[in-house]
């Protein structure tokens, strides 16, 4: 899978390697501002048993 998706990246490998890390960098950015902070109020500490 992972090959696929790097075989349809344009460009040499280091072209390929810059557009991952700025999709990577993207993708956390989204998560951490707006997904994150929406699901917090969903999850409560008291509800996690590490037993």
């Amino acid at each position: 899978m992972y090959a696929a998706i790097w075989r349809l990246l344009p460009g040499p490998w280091w072209l390929r390697l810059l557009i991952v890390l700025v999709l990577v960098a993207a993708i956390l950015y989204l998560l951490f501002l707006h997904v994150f902070p929406w699901v917090s109020p969903l999850i409560t500490p008291g509800e996690v048993d590490l037993e």
